[in-house]
């Protein structure tokens, strides 16, 4: 831990309405998160925690900047036939009863004006023409993210946890989704369902809502809601190390799909992790998808994705990640290669 007190105030947290500035100290250490005070909480993909705790908290719209469109073509971790060929593998692993689902991701990447002010620019533009219920913006020394997520990983009130896994994307102009999107999302909210039963009271976890359709800007997802009670004196270090990385973009089962993920993907970063706050038995984290982010360098990166099951065609789930790819990277600037 160490004390960032005398920080300027360009590092802040932003979601839901609620600004979060006056930086005080940052750590991996989710034990330290239970002190009562409001912390925003960056996890990796891989369980990499980073919590800073910020001493005014208000409500706030989302301080507006300016943003210089990016240019040049964007690189992806996975061109086209090697992402068919990924997918081709999840499947023929499936068939061998190795794995039910796995979530298949690629990483893009294009690079930013030294001169940019950073993220906050996009965020704003965000905001403005993709706006999203769990939109997030985090600046902190080492990391900025800047987040359009839709979807949400945990929200806790007290005793009370729920999550709300996405599985199952439409065009905004179709009107219903297909067997494989309802048996992937049944899979998802019984891996959830696993999870949260690890940290609730026995008898305590439902599925509240199965199979909800939530329109978004372009697209409209398939979510279902799992809540429970949380037992008496559980910690949120051993709420996060049961949950994290989020079952929605990970896969069943998990520890099977994770396998599969390092080996072919490498390391995702803050892309899949989750991204939000946490103040004493309050909460709000989302799943980081629709997520740009920018290390120590001039890179912005986005990732993008799509469900693999034994029903998936490789080609068609190419072109989902095409397709949930697309709307972002045209607010952000640049070019989405085809191949």
């Amino acid at each position: 831990m160490r004390s960032l007190a005398l920080m300027v105030d360009e590092y802040q947290f932003w979601m839901g309405g609620i600004l979060a500035t006056q930086l005080e100290e940052i750590t991996d250490d989710p034990k330290n998160v239970s002190d009562g005070g409001f912390w925003a909480a960056s996890i990796s993909f891989e369980g990499v925690s980073t919590f800073a705790r910020f001493s005014k908290v208000e409500k706030s719209d989302f301080p507006r900047r300016e943003w210089k469109p990016l240019s040049g073509i964007w690189s992806s971790s996975l061109g086209r036939e090697d992402y068919i060929d990924y997918v081709s593998q999840i499947r023929e692993t499936i068939s061998r009863g190795g794995v039910y689902q796995v979530n298949a991701c690629r990483l893009l990447s294009n690079e930013m004006d030294k001169s940019s002010l950073g993220l906050s620019g996009l965020f704003s533009k965000l905001l403005d023409e993709n706006p999203a219920p769990y939109a997030s913006y985090l600046k902190i020394p080492g990391v900025e993210i800047a987040s359009a997520s839709p979807e949400l990983f945990l929200s806790r009130s007290g005793k009370i946890i729920k999550t709300s896994p996405i599985k199952g994307t439409i065009r905004e102009q179709e009107t219903s989704f297909g067997e494989k999107d309802r048996a992937e999302n049944l899979m998802i909210v019984d891996l959830m369902r696993n999870d949260l039963g690890r940290i609730c009271e026995p008898g305590t976890v439902n599925v509240s809502e199965l199979f909800r359709h939530e329109k978004h800007p372009g697209l409209v997802h398939l979510v279902s809601d799992v809540q429970g009670e949380l037992e008496e004196g559980v910690t949120w270090e051993e709420i996060l190390r049961a949950t994290t990385p989020p079952g929605s973009v990970s896969g069943a089962p998990k520890s099977a799909a994770l396998t599969m993920i390092s080996q072919v993907e490498g390391a995702r970063g803050p892309y899949c992790g989750a991204l939000g706050w946490i103040n004493g038995t309050q909460a709000q984290l989302s799943v980081a998808i629709r997520t740009f982010w920018k290390s120590n360098d001039d890179l912005v990166r986005f990732g993008t994705g799509a469900g693999i099951t034994w029903g998936s065609v490789p080609e068609l789930e190419w072109e989902e990640t095409q397709l949930k790819a697309r709307k972002l990277i045209s607010i952000a600037g640049g070019t989405l290669s085809d191949s």
